[in-house]
């Protein structure tokens, strides 16, 4: 199986918080249209006809296209590629672009699954953080996609913000739970470099986040979606039974993907390749029937470490079958001896097939994977 990735780069506005490529001018959006076709038609080869079982619209915004837009990339896609009849196919919106038609129009493309930005139910949070729609937006786009018959939905919520207690946040979840939304997305407030917030903290503009106001608030949190059936099956994700990302999920199982767009990023089980974010000279690239994408081949400590990071941020945890068909006999030697220092500490518990992390140790994912490189 492989999945396929389109990056839309085009948005609103920009919220302060965010360090994804993007831009807020839809004046090339129907040139770059042109240029991802034309990408899928010169990458078919990448994923060497393996079934296409996912389809991600990721961004950016992709929720600004029109319906001729969508459905000129997924009939290039279709065209290109062996789509399999129940793939899933998201994609991501925001709640101001939401309404009654165009969800009837995404269902007529064979959107099966819904991605929302939602981030806070509150108004001043979502002032604060530069967002477009409002907290009537964020539960009307709910109840209109639930109307429209999107049952395989999820929503974004951000936590730890500066403006959010934990009575606000569980107000947050209560309201998300209420709608009965079978998939939750839930991360900390990330101030990254170069962006807006960075800047408005550096100028004391805004308050910096606290960091164990954070990790308290990810406690509570999955306290919480524990007690109502959701399974935590990745670090900031959480799923009824039978609603996991499948797209997502094939990221972290290490299963082969294509990243079209400018800025994506692709992956084959022996090289990462990655497209130029900048969207005129993609467009221009791709115009001229080129591809502006570099490459490395992984070494093989490169994938160890990969499966080591990515699969001790979920439910399942690491594999000690799959550590020992990539590492030497001392490397498995000293990642297990690290694990059960870990399991001493209370930060992993042991599963029929080697260590999973426990609440505490979520709070330290990727700084304990990182102790178990090679």
């Amino acid at each position: 199986m492989a999945g396929i990735y389109l990056h839309i780069p085009f948005c609103r506005q920009a919220c302060h918080y965010c360090n994804f490529h993007f831009t807020t001018s839809l004046r090339y959006k129907p040139e770059l249209v042109d240029a991802l076709v034309r990408e899928a038609e010169l990458r078919a080869p990448y994923l060497e006809g393996a079934p296409v079982e996912t389809i991600y619209f990721g961004g950016g915004t992709p929720s600004l296209l029109s319906e001729r837009e969508l459905d000129t990339i997924l009939e290039s896609l279709r065209r290109h590629y062996p789509i399999t009849a129940d793939a899933e196919i998201t994609l991501e919106a925001n709640p101001d672009d939401i309404d009654p038609a165009r969800l009837a129009a995404w269902k007529r493309s064979g959107v099966n699954r819904l991605s929302i930005g939602v981030q806070s139910f509150f108004e001043e949070e979502l002032r604060w953080m530069n967002r477009a729609h409002s907290a009537a937006h964020a539960r009307s786009c709910i109840e209109q996609s639930l109307a429209a018959g999107f049952s395989n939905m999820t929503i974004d919520l951000i936590y730890g913000s500066p403006l959010l207690s934990d009575e606000g946040w569980k107000t947050n979840v209560d309201i998300a739970t209420g709608y009965g939304i079978p998939h939750l997305s839930c991360y900390a407030l990330t101030v990254e470099e170069r962006t807006p917030l960075h800047k408005q903290i550096a100028r004391s503009e805004k308050t910096d986040v606290d960091n164990d106001k954070q990790a308290r608030q990810f406690l509570l949190l999955m306290q919480w979606l524990k007690e109502r059936g959701y399974e935590h099956y990745e670090v900031s994700n959480f799923a009824k039974p039978g609603y996991r990302s499948q797209h997502n999920s094939a990221y972290w199982k290490g299963i082969p993907y294509l990243g079209l767009g400018p800025s994506a990023h692709s992956y084959n089980g022996r090289e990462r390749s990655w497209n130029i974010a900048n969207n005129n000279t993609y467009i221009r690239a791709l115009s001229e029937g080129s591809l502006p994408a570099e490459a490395e081949t992984l070494t093989r400590n490169q994938r160890l470490n990969e499966y080591l990071m990515i699969s001790l941020r979920t439910l399942e945890g690491i594999d000690l079958a799959r550590v020992q068909e990539q590492a030497t006999a001392g490397e498995t030697s000293g990642i297990e001896k690290q694990l059960n220092v870990f399991l001493r500490e209370g930060l992993v518990k042991k599963t029929g097939s080697g260590f999973a992390l426990t609440d505490e140790g979520m709070l330290r994912a990727d700084g304990l994977a990182a102790e178990l490189f090679t």
